[in-house]
């Protein structure tokens, strides 16, 4: 997808769908437009009943009258409800029009109605990313088809005096829309490609296209075992595949402060000895988006200036069942000395975090930790499949969380850290054990598990297991991975 920015006359622009978007009952700006059209464009949404409502649609062929070979108009409802994610979503709507008639271009009119309730840039900002998010495709191991249309050019249609706001606006959506992709990517690598050498060797990329700024240090087995990081080797041990733990370290020129983001790195999890249902077990690469998060959000993080020295951290491992795995009752001691009784091999994910945790508060020494996992199908039994949910114990921290995520549109909600749900993993023979007694609250009870290893560092935990992989087609994403958090952490990064 190529974005363009114009300040031309509209009518005048060449174009397979000029694309507008109205507000509930706000129609007279289009009358420049109609009047091109010979009023035929008034006349139809008059007998269409188009009043610019939230989702209502309206087509109209120009017969050459202007540039552009077909209108769309779509209604974005009452300016006094409408968010971002409101045109975002309706821009993914003209994609798929666009589409339906095989065109490669549109041009997209703004909604300049509700510019008194937000900045152009913002508009800009939103229109840039859906139309990145949107055109999304993994298809690098189908065939290519001869012929294949498909939209390529998106022009977004703006006043001079606008243009240069609508530049740097376009610039910073396209960043966090193409890192996004490139976590979907990540998680949409099959199992045998996406290993835990593979992350590695990423993250080795990554660093080398920035070598002033961004390092990365490779822990291999030898070395998490001189670490006794004996959970995340507990992990690992059932797998002929090596683990890797990853660090990755951005150093601005000024530093704020230290923040350290870690992704749970699973790249496959068959649940161990405590094996998963066989269906829908192709779905399990994806227990490695919160590592795809991490790695996305550094590739791009120099583009945007992040004032604060960022840690990325990923112990990544595949969770197979051998004559070498862990099993059921086995006792592990964690890299700051807790023992862990294993109960469920399938509660795999806070082992492995419970050692990255321990090395970031040994090693890096940050003043806010955030992690990223694919943790628990109890999150999504509580919130669903669209939404993360959010437990901190520092407020300001989980605040700013927040904002982000409504500023990119992308869903979370606060989740308690229960103090009375802390007798439910007491282990009579551990420290600690790594599943709940009992049926319920199992993801407050994982992170609680978790936050016996940040010590009194400000730690954030995103359970990211239900939005992280759409299992059919949404509006901004097809079936697959989403690319969720990195939108989220790098307008997080940038403001906090």
């Amino acid at each position: 997808m190529n974005i363009h920015l114009k300040a031309l006359d509209v009518g005048k622009l060449e174009t397979d769908a000029l694309c507008v978007f109205v507000g509930f009952e706000n129609l007279s700006f289009l009358s420049n437009l109609d009047s091109k059209l010979s009023g035929a464009l008034f006349s139809v949404a008059k007998k269409e009943s188009f009043s610019g409502k939230r989702d209502q649609k309206l087509t109209l062929s120009t017969n050459g009258r202007i540039g552009a070979y077909k209108v769309f108009l779509f209604g974005l409802g009452r300016s006094d409800e409408f968010e971002p994610i409101i045109l975002k979503l309706a821009v993914a709507q003209a994609v798929k029009e666009v589409k339906k008639i095989h065109g490669t271009n549109c041009v997209i009119e703004l909604p300049f109605v509700f510019l008194k309730k937000y900045p152009v840039s913002t508009l800009v900002q939103s229109v840039t990313e859906a139309l990145y998010l949107s055109t999304y495709s993994f298809d690098k191991y189908k065939k290519k088809k001869e012929n294949d249309k498909s939209l390529q050019d998106g022009t977004i249609h703006v006043s001079p005096p606008q243009l240069s706001a609508a530049e740097v606006a376009v610039k910073k959506g396209t960043i966090l829309a193409k890192a996004s992709c490139m976590a979907r990517d990540l998680v949409n690598e099959p199992s045998q490609i996406c290993t835990p050498t593979y992350l590695a060797k990423i993250a080795l990329e990554i660093a080398k296209k920035n070598p002033k700024i961004i390092r990365v240090k490779i822990l291999e087995k030898e070395d998490a075992e001189k670490f006794g990081m004996g959970a995340y080797l507990g992990v690992a041990k059932g797998s002929t595949e090596p683990p890797k733990f990853i660090h990755l370290t951005y150093t601005p020129k000024r530093s704020k402060g230290k923040i350290a983001l870690v992704g749970k790195g699973i790249t496959f999890d068959t649940g161990g000895v405590s094996l998963k249902s066989a269906e829908h077990m192709e779905t399990m690469k994806l227990d490695m988006a919160g590592a795809a998060t991490v790695l996305s959000v550094f590739a791009y993080l120099t583009q945007l200036e992040i004032p604060y020295t960022v840690s990325g951290i990923i112990a990544a491992c595949e969770n197979m069942p051998s004559g070498s795995a862990i099993k059921p009752g086995d006792i592990v001691t964690s890299a700051n000395g807790k023992t862990i009784e294993v109960l469920n091999t399938d509660a795999e994910g806070r082992l492995t975090l419970a050692d990255a945790f321990s090395y970031v508060i040994k090693i890096v020494k940050p003043e806010y930790l955030i992690d990223l996992a694919t943790l628990t199908g109890a999150c999504m039994v509580a919130l669903g499949q669209d939404i993360t949910g959010l437990w901190s114990n520092n407020k300001k921290l989980q605040d700013e969380l927040m904002k982000a995520a409504k500023e990119t549109g992308e869903k979370v909600w606060p989740m308690p850290l229960e103090k009375d749900y802390k007798e439910l993993i007491e282990s009579g023979v551990a420290d600690v054990k790594n599943i709940q007694t009992g049926r319920y609250g199992g993801a407050i009870t994982a992170a609680l598990f978790l936050q016996e290893f940040v010590d009194s560092v400000s730690w954030a935990h995103l359970d990211i297991a239900g939005p992280s992989f759409a299992e059919k087609e949404t509006p901004l994403t097809p079936k697959g991975g989403t690319g969720f958090g990195v939108r989220l952490l790098l307008t997080f990064l940038g403001q906090f």
